[in-house]
């Protein structure tokens, strides 16, 4: 049973959902990161799988869009989901977008991070191990939402995503809520020199407290602590970040995980809609 001291596990029925305490403070937005607990798929897709591109069948996909989205209040048409391939490229999100990836087909392709201040779209970011980043300005009342694997931190398609809310939106960072979604963790992510000398060109990180040096001289990589020091040097506050503490490989019985899985799996969600 999943159990988490920075994050609020939630339960209906045999679904199981997360949430962000910070976010959850608002009565303006709905949002939530799915398990794989509670759909309709079958064999290593079970059960809440939301990924089309995995072999899935696409009515089961379906219908765990409809679950999913009904359990946290949301209309499933209202969906907004991208091709997510590792970039730090980031689309402006309008009603027209709505059912896109689920109901209708793409216009654009390579989109990882999504932003919006639509009221009733809902943005749609996926992972399987990768961080999840999820945004919120109360103030300017806009919601957006990244994917980060080790490729799009380097990236620092976190900072990238909270400029781009100040260049389109005039938001002010300061006044931004974040979380880091669940994903695999330090404890379980060994990454090589080629991934470690990426991060070392951010010369603003704090290298020793993202890297574990180990005995064969590879090393352990913490996304949430890298992604977390992104965040604050694009100038969110670190009081307004919510940081996950459920590894995914770890809990691979309540996540989808690449890595647990070695690829034989669905993927996880997080949604996010502005309903004020």
């Amino acid at each position: 049973m999943l159990n988490s001291n920075s994050l609020k596990v939630n339960r209906k029925g045999s679904l199981c959902f997360i949430t962000f305490p910070k976010l959850e403070s608002f009565g303006s937005i709905k949002h939530g990161f799915s398990t794989r607990l509670g759909g309709v798929s079958e064999g290593y897709f079970s059960s809440m799988n939301l990924s089309f591109t995995t072999g899935d069948a696409r009515h089961r996909v379906v219908k765990n869009y409809e679950i999913f989205s009904n359990a946290l209040g949301i209309d499933p048409k209202s969906t907004v989901l991208s091709r997510q391939t590792h970039t730090d490229n980031i689309r402006i999100v309008t009603a027209q977008d709505c059912g896109k990836g689920v109901y209708k087909d793409f216009d654009y392709t390579d989109t990882d991070a999504l932003i919006t201040n639509v009221n009733g779209v809902t943005l749609v970011t996926h992972s399987a191990d990768c961080c999840l980043l999820v945004f919120f300005d109360p103030i300017k009342k806009v919601i957006a939402s990244a994917h980060a694997g080790w490729r799009g931190t380097v990236k620092e398609i976190g900072l990238k995503t909270v400029q781009k809310m100040i260049q389109s939106f005039g938001c002010d960072p300061k006044d931004i809520i974040a979380g880091i979604a669940p994903s695999i963790g330090k404890c379980c992510y060994e990454v090589d020199d080629p991934v470690y000398n990426e991060f070392i060109k951010l010369k603003y990180l704090n290298i020793p407290q993202i890297f574990t040096t180990k005995p064969n001289g590879k090393y352990m990589l913490d996304l949430w602590e890298a992604n977390k020091q992104i965040l604050i040097q694009s100038g969110i506050n670190p009081d307004n970040i919510d940081v996950t503490d459920l590894c995914t490989n770890c809990n691979c019985k309540e996540f989808h995980s690449h890595r647990a899985t070695a690829g034989k799996r669905g993927v996880n969600a997080l949604f996010i809609q502005l309903c004020c």
